[in-house]
């Protein structure tokens, strides 16, 4: 096979490796930038410094918005790759359970085809044909010869229960080596997908980081230039831009997302979830890594099936999708205006919020009270805790209560 996600965290480390390392990107001039010249013009006159600073910030929160557009998108290439991951991991399982049972099965057919051949060679030497001459001829002996008549006879049935026997374990190995085979051709179909999967995924991962990258270095000039305009320092600039960020995106959340109720779900187990927040909180800091499981980086479903695992729970694969389908099933989904801490909330392009479909669900992070999630956002930030009104777009409007 030329390709078997048997390690898949020795993929995880390496794509580390690239993304540890930023991509260079030239220096190139765009049009859309305002130039040194253009900056100290502006400062000559009020309006056009007034007109300038605005452009300069527009120009910030644009570059932003770039960001979260490819942040959005890696995760989604993320998800998918999460799928298809476990899809081959599914089929792994299966192929190691059925080369022992076919091993096994070869093995039973070989000794019972070993067993008939020894009891056809001792028939041989020892003779049937002659029981009734002999038997004619020494009638002395008859008592011993119907007894011999007797045992060949039971001899033969059993020869002939092993026989049907042999043909069975024959019959059930070809099964066996048939449906094995089947199997590894299934395996390496689900490992092309899985590894275009992760292509697609970690090159969507490194167009982030060769984003930020940029953006940081763009950013810098930004600062400087407004730091110029309004005779202040870089930092302070970098700060200001930082917190116009933030009030855009508390602007952009209008209120968390309204659904009915589906059906009574209990209170929280406190115990788990002081547990599962424990566990999330002791991880902040830690890097995204695509398709990460811990304990030095994650991914968001990572994340959450550790944190749940680490409190005795399991809440499903390692997939937004797969997560949200447990809860559903196990009657877990709690409306979004009625999350509590430990609650499980998800991100999603679809509208149908309650569909089993792979894929649309796309990010999940950690209610921990107080109006704030923890999650594992996406390559260019680290496992962090946000307010949860900051991130609304595309938010389902069901939470999943594990710990019920």
């Amino acid at each position: 096979m030329s390709f078997r996600l048997k390690a898949p965290f020795a993929l995880f480390t390496s794509l580390a490796i690239l993304l540890g390392t930023v991509l260079a990107v030239p220096a190139m001039a765009n049009p859309n930038y305002p130039s040194a010249a253009e900056v100290a013009a502006a400062k000559r006159n009020v309006v056009d410094k007034q007109k300038m600073i605005e452009r300069i910030e527009n120009l910030i929160a644009d570059l932003e918005d770039e960001v979260e557009v490819l942040n959005r998108e890696a995760s989604i290439k993320a998800e998918i790759f999460n799928v298809a991951q476990e899809e081959f991991e599914i089929i792994e399982r299966k192929v190691k359970v059925l080369e022992k049972q076919a091993k096994a099965a070869l093995a039973e057919a070989d000794q019972a085809a070993e067993q008939l051949g020894q009891i056809a060679s001792q028939m041989l030497r020892n003779g049937s044909g002659g029981t009734s001459l002999n038997l004619f001829l020494n009638p002395g002996e008859a008592d011993d010869l119907l007894y011999q008549l007797g045992a060949q006879e039971k001899l033969a049935e059993q020869t002939e229960l092993i026989y049907q026997k042999s043909l069975e374990r024959q019959r059930l190995a070809k099964a066996l080596t048939d449906e094995l085979a089947a199997a590894e051709k299934e395996l390496e179909a689900k490992a092309d997908i899985a590894k275009k999967a992760f292509d697609e995924a970690q090159a969507a991962a490194n167009a982030v980081e060769a984003k930020v990258a940029a953006n940081k270095r763009q950013n810098r000039i930004f600062y400087n230039q407004l730091a110029s305009l309004k005779d202040t320092a870089a930092d302070l600039e970098r700060q200001r831009a930082e917190g116009l960020a933030w009030e855009r995106r508390q602007a952009a959340g209008t209120r968390v997302p309204e659904a009915p109720e589906l059906y009574k779900v209990g209170p929280p187990n406190q115990d788990k979830v002081e547990r599962v927040i424990a566990f999330a909180r002791a991880q902040l800091g830690k890097p995204y890594i695509l398709g990460a499981r811990g304990p030095n980086a994650w991914d968001c479903s990572g994340l959450t099936m550790k944190a749940y695992e680490a409190a005795g729970t399991y809440i499903g694969t390692h997939s937004v999708s797969n997560q949200f389908i447990n809860a559903m099933d196990k009657r877990q989904l709690v409306p979004l205006r009625d999350v509590e801490a430990g609650d499980l909330i998800f991100w999603s392009t679809s509208n149908d919020h309650l569909n089993r479909s792979y894929g649309s669900k796309y990010h999940i992070g950690i209610y921990i009270g107080g109006g704030l999630i923890l999650d594992a956002p996406n390559p260019s930030k680290p496992v962090r805790i946000i307010p949860m009104n900051q991130r609304l777009g595309e938010m389902v409007p069901y939470a999943a209560r594990p710990s019920a």
